[in-house]
């Protein structure tokens, strides 16, 4: 099928690699299935999380920049993360947030569907949800985190723009997103290509400020494709609306292409091909610093000067 998959992966920057590493692996029990370094300045790590395998619709990766200051959320940004979470596990949840420390609320319900939003140590925003789409994906277990209440994969994606328009027609026009729900100013898209990792919440503020792009906020949204013949056809249709969009390009484990929608929004499309499983098995992901080719020549330079990071 040439269609877009829904969501790939959701960007952010974060200020500590340990203390992010930390949060998503053992507070919210994500397998870092990729350690590397940004592939534009390979001082800073960039880490992947996600399910087993790093699944596309569940991968959350950061650039953790040292003592870069804190972001602030606004127009122009992706200002919320969606996860998925067993029914009947939210109070569990809240209860680990209280336990740990987790900036939380008290919980509430949007669209039919029950959600407790928090945030991490950086203060980005995040919310789990009880999903009323039926989500078979099995989260990562691990000895504290069992399948009746691990993290499944992204529900949705929540774009703050002034005026959601021109943004909302690159869904429905080029990606093949619905409107299907809408509470006030808050408008719900879905693609009905696959059945998870399948929503973007429009959220329009016309006198919000525009973003300010540092810690605690996010990067770059992706959505999918199956293969770099129909990430193409999207270049294609992306270019002919008269937006600049990069060539293709290759990020080791998937190939992509970069444009900025109109409500200023980074977008990146990438391919489900090759995976996360190329230089390392699936046993041991995300054990060793892997290099994309260019900086392989550097690599004690590179491992000198990134910080220590201690895994367990």
């Amino acid at each position: 099928m040439n269609k877009l998959l829904g969501l790939h992966h959701i960007t952010a920057i974060a200020a500590d690699a340990q203390q992010n590493y930390d949060f998503y692996s053992k507070v919210l029990g994500l397998r870092l299935v990729k350690k590397t370094v940004n592939f534009d300045d390979p001082k800073t790590y960039h880490f992947y999380f996600g399910n087993e395998v790093g699944t596309p619709g569940g991968i959350l990766t950061f650039f953790p920049w040292a003592n870069v200051s804190r972001g602030k959320n606004g127009a122009g940004m992706a200002t919320e993360i969606g996860y998925s979470v067993p029914k009947g596990s939210l109070n569990f949840w809240k209860a680990r947030f209280e336990k740990l420390n987790v900036h939380h609320d008290i919980g509430g319900e949007r669209f039919g569907e029950k959600h407790v939003a928090f945030q991490d140590p950086d203060g980005l925003r995040l919310n789990l949800i009880e999903a009323k789409q039926k989500d078979e994906r099995k989260g990562w277990e691990t000895a504290e985190l069992k399948v009746d209440v691990a993290i499944k994969g992204f529900h949705s994606v929540t774009l703050t723009l002034n005026r959601i328009k021109a943004t909302a027609t690159i869904l429905t026009e080029v990606f093949g997103y619905k409107q299907v729900e809408q509470d006030d100013n808050l408008f719900r898209y879905q693609t009905d290509a696959v059945e998870n990792a399948a929503i973007v919440d429009l959220l329009e503020m016309p006198h919000a400020q525009r973003g300010l792009n540092s810690a605690g906020t996010n990067h770059h949204v992706a959505f999918r494709v199956k293969d770099e013949e129909t990430l193409m056809d999207f270049r294609e249709k992306i270019a002919a609306r008269g937006l600049y969009v990069t060539d293709k390009i290759n990020r080791d484990y998937f190939f992509s292409i970069y444009f900025r929608e109109p409500g200023g929004v980074l977008f990146e499309i990438a391919t489900d091909n090759p995976g996360f499983a190329t230089d390392e098995t699936v046993e041991n992901l995300g054990s060793s610093l892997q290099l994309p080719d260019q900086y392989k020549p550097m690599r004690d330079e590179i491992e000198k000067g990134l910080p220590e990071l201690q895994i367990k």
